[in-house]
């Protein structure tokens, strides 16, 4: 008799793989998400469809997701010196990073909108956005980076004009050498200084004049991101206060600039991307605006990698219920496929409503980026932002540890995705200001702005009449806001009670009647305490779950 050469054909032969799912691969992501398609035709772009399939697709592929495992299996290494002792600065990363960069740049997913600025632009970035976090979203520190430094480098022109044609490459370029030499160029910040975190007029970097807008900066950086970016924004202490620098790797000459890398951080999670300490010995920098004005220049910039925090998340949490979802759909318990069995049905179903308000928000923010022009707009994004950064950041945490629990034990386990899914999540809470910082932002931004909470309440308007449930929770959420006994203590209640009841807004006019009734009944009629699965009342769960699903069981 032949002999195939495989142990299972001879007598020690022990079991043959039952009940296993079939790989979640080879699918486009984009396509078969309902809420985030229906969000792009919604948010105004529809014309985007097309190339979001087709990116849908590449990123979906068995390959693409293979290069996510490798780009963290296999982290950067700093590369201080070289051979002979030299000073090389250099961070060395494995192909598979190199190979998502190249994705995510061709796409224009780092600078699309601003190099193509038509209507929607931005709504189809971010579906783009939580597309590639799907599949690795360490890549999207150095992409998220480079899309926010754009208006904050337009308020200083002759950078603009020298800069921005390069950033607006759909070009990845990794080598090592002067932007003048390079197919393409990206940027990284560095603000975060050992002694001040958040507070960043506790910098203690100085920036001493040379002459015609340049300068010397000393000092360092307790978090410098992408350090492999062909040049950062910094803020450093000027003779008139925080200002905002471009600080390049090389300087004009050519020359390697004196950014000393000290170490690479040894994250929980954002494990292929690289985020490093390092110090400023003289290094020749360029003021972005007046001295004395790098702060309102760097929240500029924050506005948009908070939302790109948002939206990482959204793809994030879309990913593991589609994991979860999709191991469901397929396993068996006690002869029933688990997302049959009821109790099931209504965590699957809940975790799903949850990645649907997330896909809503972040992208209707996104819409509000397209349309800042208009005030209603620009005042609904400036309460929103660190809202949204706060909320749909902050539930990702819990959402990725129940949907690692649907999967059971091998979802603990590193050859599946989910470990590395609940370690990445933290990052967007913490990075871009954390918290409480986003919620403080908030009550500044409606103490400053009167207008902002007139904005949200009128984003909520047209569904007030559709759902009882959400009239109610509106109006005792609005009382809240209008005392103003003991706000910042109170901040984390109002701020999230602000975000459910836009959340629940959207849902409610955009929706499926199940989503929307299952989100109302939760969240907003019942005393909520955040666990999955523990619906009051009838909802239809099974519809809700079946949405959910990446591809058809």
């Amino acid at each position: 008799m032949a002999h195939s050469g495989y142990a299972d054909d001879g007598p020690f032969a022990t079991h043959e793989v039952l009940n296993q799912p079939p790989p979640l691969a080879d699918y486009d992501l984009f396509a078969t998400d309902a809420a985030l398609r229906e969000a792009v035709e919604r948010e105004g772009a529809g014309w985007a469809a097309p190339a979001l399939g087709a990116y849908g697709k590449r990123i979906g592929r068995a390959a693409t997701y293979e290069l996510g495992f490798q780009a963290n299996q296999n982290p950067p290494r700093l590369l201080a010196f070289d051979r002979y002792g030299q000073r090389r600065d250099e961070v060395e990363f494995h192909p598979a990073w190199h190979e998502l960069m190249t994705m995510a740049v061709e796409a224009g997913v780092h600078t699309g909108p601003w190099a193509d600025p038509r209507p929607g632009a931005h709504v189809a970035r971010a579906a783009k956005v939580i597309v590639t976090t799907q599949i690795e979203a360490g890549i999207q520190c150095p992409i998220t980076m480079t899309y926010g430094v754009v208006p904050a480098l337009r308020q200083q022109p002759d950078l603009a004009a020298e800069y921005l044609p390069r950033l607006f490459q759909q070009h990845y370029d990794r080598r090592f050498r002067p932007v003048t030499e390079k197919s393409g160029m990206l940027m990284g910040m560095g603000m975060t200084e050992k002694q001040g975190g958040s507070d960043l007029r506790t910098n203690a970097t100085k920036a001493e004049p040379i002459g015609n807008g340049e300068y010397r900066l000393t000092g360092h950086k307790w978090f410098f991101s992408a350090p492999m970016c062909d040049a950062f924004l910094v803020l450093a202490q000027a003779p008139a206060g925080p200002t905002c620098f471009f600080l390049p790797r090389f300087t004009p000459d050519g020359r390697l600039n004196t950014i000393r890398l000290q170490r690479l951080k040894d994250k929980l999670g954002n494990r292929s991307n690289a985020s490093s300490e390092v110090e400023f010995q003289g290094a020749w920098a360029r003021s972005v605006g007046a001295e004395g004005r790098g702060i309102p220049r760097i929240i500029e910039m924050a506005t948009y990698t908070r939302l790109d925090c948002a939206l990482g998340t959204a793809g994030l949490v879309r990913q593991a219920v589609s994991q979860a979802v999709h191991h469901a759909a397929h396993r068996t318990a006690f002869q029933r496929r688990l997302i049959d069995q009821p109790l099931m049905t209504n965590v699957l179903a809940d975790l799903a409503v949850e990645a649907e308000a997330a896909v809503a928000l972040s992208m209707r923010l996104a819409g509000a980026v397209d349309r800042q022009d208009d005030p209603a707009e620009a005042a609904f994004r400036r309460l929103m932002t660190p809202a949204i950064k706060y909320w749909v950041c902050k539930r990702g945490v819990a959402v990725a540890g129940e949907a690692m629990e649907v999967l059971g034990g091998v979802g603990y386990v590193e050859e599946t995705l989910m470990p590395r899914l609940y370690r990445e999540m933290p990052v967007n809470s913490i990075w871009e200001g954390s918290g409480n910082v986003m919620c403080l932002d908030v009550l500044r931004a409606m103490q400053r702005h009167p207008d902002a909470l007139d904005a949200i309440l009128a984003e909520i308007a047209p569904a007030r009449a559709a759902d009882k449930r959400l009239d109610r929770f509106v109006t005792a959420r609005h009382t809240e806001l209008r005392d103003t006994t003991d706000m910042e203590g109170r901040a984390r209640r109002l701020v999230e009670g602000l975000v459910l009841a836009v959340q629940g807004a959207l849902l409610v006019r955009h929706a499926p009647a199940a989503i929307a009734d299952a989100f109302c009944v939760s969240r907003l009629d019942t005393d909520w305490s955040g666990t999955f699965g523990a619906f009051r009342g009838r909802v239809d769960a099974r519809a809700i779950a079946e949405r959910a699903l990446p591809v058809p069981a």
